[in-house]
């Protein structure tokens, strides 16, 4: 490997949400933060140099979009996923989370009715619920930890007022990587119903088999033309604190719509380093990528391994993306209120509360393995003395 993840960075006292504010997350600073989703690896070298380079210039006044940023994107989507993605069909969002909230505004009324398919990532239900539309949950069905879509429920679920579909694909938490076959139910059926399908793809890139991803707007001129994409090199390439994401549609009514909603709610304004990282990282950080894949799908290994080794009675299967693990404890029985107790104060370890992520997600945990080898093993460790002292 040309780059080094077994390093170990210190991001303490870096205002680090993951790690500088366990106080305030967990209610004490004696856990081992393996939650928010962020990496602990250094960011790719054209990424930093270029960063650099921006920094050394002392003026850091307003930036405007530059058409670079949007060329740079559409020539990873055609490298990366086979698909052609104009320039102009693409709008600057502050982040994903912020140009969920512009579509809802800019697609929906209050009253109407938005889907969500939980277990998901939490801030999708507060896209709907913040703007006093209605949230339908369209839940999951596991099977043997593996999860799949359940398009009968779907479709009994859909009324005159149900306006947009969430899709989070790949999936957090899960970790599925949905098929084409999958995408193209979806998309049959938002066809059929007139909903406008808003999805986010910002974990694209952190698939473990190549050209297994199939982004929507792929799916030919139907879906295409009522889906608005949302993608981010920030999960990929480790620089979410830049605030820089893409929504694009091929759509022009749509992305005119949306770009007045983002306007309107003054978050069209991008950040400065994020648009140089943003460029850097598309042109010079695929080899990069390619090697961190090796190693988080190596840290996913490692704990699946560990899990039937030493702690059978916690199940984790290796997502197909992301490097986000689901960690189902469910064999012990616990309450919701008693798993996060457990793992905060007994096995003094940072996870993300499966409850949080709605339906389904009740007797989980999720893990971020984006860190080196060596914390994931003082995890585990950690993990296995709580289980081992509770039993005794």
């Amino acid at each position: 490997m040309k780059y080094d993840f077994d390093a170990a960075i210190s991001r303490t006292d870096t205002n680090s949400a993951k790690w500088d504010y366990l106080e305030s997350i967990f209610g004490t600073e004696d856990v081992l933060p393996l939650w928010v989703a962020d990496m602990d690896f250094a960011s790719p070298p054209c990424v930093v140099e270029a960063l650099v380079a921006r920094a050394k210039h002392p003026v850091y006044g307003y930036p405007g979009t530059p058409q670079a940023l949007f060329e740079a994107a559409s020539q990873w989507m055609a490298h990366r996923f086979n698909i052609q993605v104009q320039p102009e069909w693409m709008t600057a969002v502050s982040g994903v989370i912020s140009g969920l909230h512009a579509a809802v505004e800019a697609f929906t009324r209050p009253g109407d009715k938005i889907i969500v398919q939980p277990p998901v990532y939490p801030p999708f239900f507060n896209v709907a619920l913040s703007r006093g539309r209605y949230v339908i949950e369209n839940p999951l069905r596991e099977q043997n930890g593996y999860y799949v879509m359940d398009f009968e429920d779907l479709r009994s679920k859909i009324d005159d007022r149900t306006k947009l579909l969430i899709l989070c694909s790949p999936h957090n938490p899960v970790g599925r990587v949905w098929t084409k076959e999958e995408l193209a139910h979806v998309a049959a059926i938002c066809v059929e119903h007139d909903i406008i399908i808003l999805t986010d793809e910002i974990h694209a890139d952190l698939v473990y088999e190549k050209n297994t991803h199939t982004p929507f707007a792929s799916l030919g001129p139907e879906a295409s033309k009522r889906c608005i994409t949302f993608l981010s090199p920030s999960k990929t390439f480790n620089v979410a604190g830049l605030f820089t994401s893409i929504a694009f549609t091929e759509h022009t009514g749509l992305l005119k719509r949306l770009k007045a909603s983002v306007r309107k709610a003054g978050t069209d304004h991008i950040n400065l380093f994020g648009i140089e990282a943003c460029i850097a990282a598309y042109k010079g950080g695929e080899e990069w990528l390619e090697e961190v894949l090796v190693y988080l799908k190596g840290n996913a290994t490692y704990i699946e391994r560990f899990l039937q080794e030493r702690l059978p009675q916690i199940q984790m299967r290796i997502p197909e993306a992301t490097y986000l693990g689901w960690l189902d404890f469910r064999e012990f029985g616990f309450s919701a209120g008693e798993l996060k107790r457990f793992i905060v104060e007994e096995a003094r370890l940072g996870f993300n509360d499966g409850a949080s992520f709605g339906t389904g997600g009740e007797g989980f945990q999720r893990i971020n393995f984006g860190c080196s080898r060596a914390v994931l093993e003082e995890a585990m460790l950690r993990l296995e003395k709580a289980v081992y002292e509770r039993r005794m």
